[in-house]
């Protein structure tokens, strides 16, 4: 099975590129993040008309994620788990139950907030975000199923996971508060996929629309997935596919996907 998550910004702006790609890379299970379309506007036909079955958790112009199957959905859950007494409306996480082969199999695509300006409300919300998260799949870990965290983290977990650290000092996606949570959600027994399978350097996943980012290959990884140990006992394999990028009215991000042993 190849699992892939995708932070598309905007599916009205990137649909033909979602569909050439789904084409193309042909995932059983896609994660799509920035979709920044209410749900009952998501473009769903030409999608479903590949033979996926898809469900939204949108908003409408901000944020959004997807989950794209090729499976059926067992169960679907809306929405990162709020302490007593808080709210969030903002959309940014949707997990999928599949059965695949006789166990399940639970996949999230999340959009993890962004946190800038630091100085303001937005990083502790990201950091909080990131709290929730890691007491959610701590809860989930203790089902012993497998399951995949992937999306769009905004944290650049190390100084070799962006092309100039020293740029990158003081954003609120390379703040050690930021990675401190980051290593912490790893170390409740999570493989991180990529760095599992390689240590290639200027591995990136993101690169800007200005100053020439693409072009100068001035990137950062952003884009990760997460396996828990029943599934990191079954990753053979993990490719970003970066020529995404260079297609005409590109994301910002390209897909990175895991190859997952049925």
């Amino acid at each position: 099975m190849k699992i892939a998550t995708w932070n598309i910004n905007g599916i009205k702006a990137r649909h033909d590129n979602v569909i050439a790609w789904l084409k193309e890379a042909n995932p059983d299970i896609a994660c799509l993040q920035e979709i920044k379309s209410v749900d009952e506007a998501f473009p769903r036909s030409e999608i479903e008309a590949l033979g996926y079955n898809l469900e939204t958790h949108g908003q409408k112009g901000f944020n959004g994620v997807a989950l794209l199957s090729k499976l059926p959905f067992d169960e679907v859950n809306r929405g990162l788990p709020v302490l007593d007494g808080d709210a969030d409306d903002q959309a940014r996480f949707i997990e999928g139950v599949f059965t695949v082969g006789d166990k399940p199999l639970r996949v999230v695509s999340l959009y993890l907030p962004n946190g800038n300006p630091v100085d303001t409300e937005k990083f502790p919300y990201k950091l909080s975000w990131m709290a929730r998260l890691e007491a959610w799949a701590r809860d989930r870990l203790a089902l012993e199923e497998p399951l995949i965290l992937a999306g769009d983290y905004n944290v650049i977990p190390e100084p070799e996971d962006c092309h100039d650290p020293k740029e990158w000092e003081g954003d609120a996606l390379f703040r050690p508060e930021s990675r401190a949570a980051f290593r912490s959600l790893l170390n409740l027994g999570f493989t991180e996929a990529l760095r599992n399978t390689t240590d290639a350097p200027e591995t990136y996943t993101f690169w800007d629309y200005q100053a020439g980012a693409w072009q100068k290959n001035n990137g950062i990884r952003i884009d990760h997935l997460l396996l828990s140990p029943e599934a990191a006992n079954r990753l053979s394999g993990v490719s970003v596919d970066k020529h995404t990028r260079a297609w005409e009215k590109p994301s910002d991000h390209v897909p990175v996907w895991v190859e997952y042993a049925a």
